[in-house]
Formats: structure tokens, C-alpha cells, sequence
């Protein structure tokens, strides 16, 4: 279990996992009162969380399936990254991919956040890289 220090700023509960087996929590929107969406328009949304993370963590900001499903809105640069410096407000860039108008509600789930470990590295030059079967086979160079 890792331990991340949290100030919430919000109206709502702080993010929880659904599930025991769950990998992602749930963020909320921080807003007053609904806000609507046209078609293909985007809005940053806040969360009212800030968040300080362990060195050598990040967390994600991804959509939520169900609301990609029902309402059609995801969030735009998936995956977010939040780095373990950063310490300003937690905020979810949304876009309706819809062609209806979408309405977000005070305390909405609008995405999930995972903490995943990483790794920091440090270049190695070389004049080559070791053959695989592969090989240089980019985009369907495996199959359909």
C-alpha cells in the first residue's frame, strides 16, 4: 500500500476505488453548479484535489468507460500524467465526442487516476541495436 499525501479542497468525498480489485479511483468534478459541453467542445474540470507523490511515482488521468459509453465524453490527452513534483490543483481536460450536448454535474465521477511506479532512465549510446524478429516493423507489421 502506498501512502500519498492528499488536500482536498473540494465538496466531495475523496477518491475511492469501487471494487477490491478495482486499479483506478474515481475523480470527481469540483464544480458549483452543472456545465455543459457542446459537441466536439472542451473544458478543463477541476477536482479541488492536489496531490504530493512518492519520487519515482506518477499518477494517471484516464476516461471513464461508462461515461465514454453513455454520454460520449473522454478525456482529451490520455493518459494525463502528473509528476511527483507537481503540486497544483488536479484538473481533467474533458471533450464531448458526442454530436448531442453533454452535461457535467457537481460531484460527477468525469475519470480515474492509477499511481504506477517508474522508472527513471539514463541514455547508453550504441551504434546498433540487437536484431529481433521484428525488426524495424511498425504500425500492422504483425497482422490484422
Amino acid at each position: 500500500m502506498l501512502n500519498v499525501l492528499v488536500v482536498n479542497k473540494s465538496a466531495n468525498p475523496l477518491p475511492a476505488y469501487q471494487t477490491v480489485a478495482a486499479a483506478g479511483l474515481d475523480l470527481m468534478a469540483n464544480i458549483e453548479s452543472p456545465i455543459e459541453l457542446n459537441s466536439l467542445e472542451r473544458k478543463l474540470i477541476p477536482t479541488g484535489l492536489f496531490i504530493e507523490l512518492p519520487v519515482g511515482h506518477e499518477a494517471q488521468i484516464r476516461p471513464r468507460s461508462g461515461l465514454a459509453l453513455k454520454k460520449g465524453i473522454t478525456v482529451l490527452n490520455t493518459p494525463g500524467t502528473i509528476d511527483a513534483d507537481y503540486r497544483g490543483e488536479i484538473q481533467v481536460l474533458i471533450i464531448n465526442l458526442s454530436p448531442e450536448k453533454v452535461t457535467l454535474t457537481p460531484g460527477e465521477r468525469i475519470a480515474q487516476m492509477i499511481v504506477s511506479k517508474h522508472e527513471t532512465i539514463t541514455w547508453q549510446p550504441v551504434e546498433e541495436l540487437n536484431e529481433t524478429q521484428r525488426g524495424n516493423g511498425g504500425y500492422g507489421s504483425t497482422g490484422i
